[in-house]
């Protein structure tokens, strides 16, 4: 009944119609111009703003003290160097070293693993509904990745802990992981399909575990040979910044995370500015995390402002947030500034494009797409700041040495996430951790 509605109310475009669209567009000197321009070059660098250019600096009022950059090379960890470089200062501070870096190999493949093992629990667990549900079709659309957010970061590393970068250096396969991952998803849609039959069988429960043990065997079979075996003990030794040798000690990775970091990382508290819902509430995402025992993505929702406040805290504090962002947008990377009037494109092209974060949102245009570590903020003399530092993990020679600056208000255009410690909350905002999440579907437009 509704196509025949559509089919009735809907209009092709015909001569006349046509023939007022194409009039719309002049045949101008400056629209030949401009197609000359447009048609044979990078429609990017010809919106390039002149008018801005060399105007936002990168001086900081307030800075964390941090040292080295990552580079997570063709590879969606970005999330997981996140989370490390907000531990990172830490250790550097802690031993006076000049340069560190944690392992994200070794907590990559565990967090794979247990992504797996979810997987086959969550196609067990919705077997009696047919494959055309829509949850099922997400699970089989969305088998594993290698994305991940604050929540997956912090039960990874309160599971199985952290070690040094030459404990578990990268591979090949780390840091190029589109056929690892490939591989994995296909693996386990296969194993999927039989986790479905497993879950609507009359076997024991024991039994249906011990045939999940039997496929997590394959996906631990691929995962070592892709990124090798994680240590269980490894010897650790450091040189401070003054020369002086360290014990060479053993460690194994929960006890080096403890003796080095020793945070309860549940003490961090994620926040977020989502205009489609509802702010001071909180919201849970079902099906978001790693650990089949972890907790799914859960967040605060606050305008930009109010977080702003709260990082601004932080980084006086000299502690490193994880940030996430809609990168792409206005990123001009050779002078390493995020800056929502990077380029222009409206007078370019003779058209307005005026949708704000709440519509980018809803229809797709605009969401998180990569995590970076927020180190610093330029405070004015009235107290508000005109710009933020980031800390990213594309390698040194990236932006300036490695580092982004954003301007206030691209911040609020599009930051999307902040993790932050729960001390430098207000008692406000900690009460809302005390209400009942919202709880939304994993094929939310965000998430």
């Amino acid at each position: 009944m509704f196509f025949s509605v559509i089919q009735t109310k809907a209009q092709q475009i015909d001569e006349s119609k046509l023939q007022e669209i194409k009039d719309s567009f002049k045949n101008t000197a400056e629209n030949r111009a401009l197609m000359n321009a447009i048609s044979h070059n990078d429609i990017k660098k010809l919106a390039e703003n002149r008018n801005i250019e060399g105007k936002v600096n990168h001086f900081f009022t307030d800075e964390v003290n941090t040292k080295g950059i990552s580079n997570q090379k063709q590879s969606g960890r970005c999330w997981l160097y996140t989370g490390l470089n907000t531990l990172k200062p830490m250790v550097q501070e802690k031993y006076s070293l000049t340069d560190f870096e944690f392992s994200q190999t070794y907590n990559f493949f565990w967090d794979q693993f247990e992504k797996a093992n979810l997987f086959l629990e969550i196609a067990m667990e919705t077997s009696h509904l047919p494959m055309n549900d829509k949850k099922v079709e997400w699970l089989f659309h969305n088998p594993i990745g290698d994305g991940g957010q604050w929540t997956t970061f912090a039960d990874n590393i309160k599971k199985y802990g952290l070690v040094p970068s030459s404990a578990m250096p990268d591979t090949y396969q780390s840091e190029k992981t589109s056929m690892m991952s490939r591989l994995l998803r296909r693996k386990l849609r296969e194993q999927g399909l039989e986790m479905r039959q497993i879950g609507n069988s009359r076997m024991s429960e024991e039994a249906k575990q011990q045939k999940k043990i039997d496929m997590l065997k394959d996906i631990y079979r691929i995962l070592a040979l892709s990124l090798g075996e994680p240590p269980t003990e490894f010897m650790w030794q450091y040189k401070d910044k003054d020369g002086n040798l360290s014990e060479n000690k053993k460690y194994t990775p929960i006890g080096f995370y403890n003796e080095v970091i020793g945070l309860n990382l549940g003490d961090y508290v994620m926040l977020m500015d989502d205009p489609r819902h509802d702010y001071y509430k909180l919201y849970e995402v079902e099906y978001d995390r790693n650990l089949i025992e972890g907790g799914n993505w859960k967040y605060i929702n606050l305008p930009a402002d109010e977080i702003k406040k709260f990082a601004i805290k932080s980084i006086k504090s000299n502690e490193a947030m994880y940030f996430s962002c809609d990168v792409g947008k206005q990123l001009n990377l050779n002078d390493g500034t995020l800056d929502i009037n990077n380029y222009d494109y409206n007078d370019l092209l003779g058209v307005e494009f005026n949708m704000n974060k709440k519509q980018r949102i809803e229809t797709f245009e605009s969401g998180s797409t990569h995590g970076m570590a927020l180190v610093g903020v330029n405070i004015l003399a009235d107290g508000s700041a005109d710009k933020w530092k980031l800390e990213n993990s594309w390698g040194p020679d990236k932006g300036i040495n490695g580092y982004l600056t954003m301007t206030d208000e691209w911040f609020s255009e599009y930051m999307f996430r902040l993790v932050i410690n729960n001390k430098y909350l207000d008692s406000k905002t900690l009460k809302i951790l005390d209400k009942k999440a919202v709880v939304l579907p994993p094929w939310d437009a965000m998430y």
